[in-house]
């Protein structure tokens, strides 16, 4: 039954985060008796909520099971540093992106106003062929992930967007040996997106970081050059946070949770005392 519920959590996204019954069931694709069951079952415990207005939301329990991994938000805390060391000098989209299937899953991205057009969002996600990020992260991904993703297709946005398998594989040996991707007008005919690879500590590439800037004639060497700085700033630190696996769980966790060390101190003795109370929620005892 699991992936019946997930069919109905998929239903929502950024551009649709408040939808009826209806809505959920039908892109969902599911008989609305078997939805109103499920979304009753999700509501129950927390995953879903009930509006006044009686559509439905995500609900806030999700960001706190999210909140408990040291997966991509580890690497989300340690990133945000250097990602507002480039935000502060481009000013335009910065990004930080990982791999999850086929697509580019952005995990964090700090934007201006008045910035270019960029198709993303936190929590979003776009086919790996049609961004700098996802050719930088399909460029060094295994080559099944290569192969799987030329079957699936992938949309085309713009006339600049990369179409067949060929333009793909000669898109992704260039990328692999020059160490970025430049994409001009792939997704928006005014945007142009710069990523670079973001390596961790044993050499595998863990996420891209990228920024999104006027498609203009203004030569993209700079901003290689500053993303490649904060991507080796985010390899040092993810080398200093992911200890080896022989070092104690509590050691490998503190590297990656974003607070002081007195304060972990504190969250740790209060869960010795209080196993049901824990401030924190370390561990994930009930409340």
């Amino acid at each position: 039954m699991l992936h019946k519920h997930l069919r109905v959590l998929q239903a929502f996204d950024t551009l649709r985060p408040f939808l009826t019954l209806t809505e959920i069931a039908d892109a969902a694709d599911m008989p609305l008796s078997t939805t109103h069951r499920l979304v009753t079952e999700l509501e129950r415990e927390g995953l879903v909520e009930r509006m006044p207005d009686r559509t439905y939301r995500l609900g806030v329990r999700l960001w706190e099971f999210a909140s408990r991994t040291p997966g991509a938000l580890g690497l989300r805390e340690l990133a945000r540093p250097w990602l507002s060391a480039v935000h502060s000098r481009v000013r335009q989209h910065t990004q930080l992106g990982v791999l999850s299937g086929l697509d580019v899953l952005f995990i964090e991205r700090m934007s201006t106003r008045d910035a270019v057009t960029n198709a993303t969002l936190i929590g979003g996600r776009t086919p790996l062929p049609v961004s700098s990020s996802g050719l930088v992260l399909l460029a060094h991904a295994a080559p099944e992930v290569v192969e799987q993703t030329i079957a699936a297709g992938w949309p085309a946005y713009t006339s600049a967007t990369i179409r067949g398998e060929g333009a793909l594989r000669a898109a992704l040996r260039h990328v692999h040996a020059d160490g970025f991707a430049v994409t001009d007008g792939h997704i928006h005919t005014e945007s142009r997106g710069i990523a670079v690879p973001v390596f961790g500590p044993h050499g595998a590439v863990y996420a891209a970081i990228g920024v999104v800037v006027a498609n203009d004639a203004t030569p993209p060497q700079p901003a290689i050059e500053l993303l490649t700085m904060a991507a080796a700033g985010i390899t040092h630190a993810l080398e200093e946070a992911y200890l080896p696996d022989s070092a104690p769980p509590d050691r490998r966790i503190r590297a990656l949770i974003g607070t002081s060390e007195r304060s972990l101190d504190y969250f740790a003795s209060f869960e010795r005392d209080h196993p049901v109370s824990s401030p924190a929620g370390l561990g994930g005892g009930a409340r």
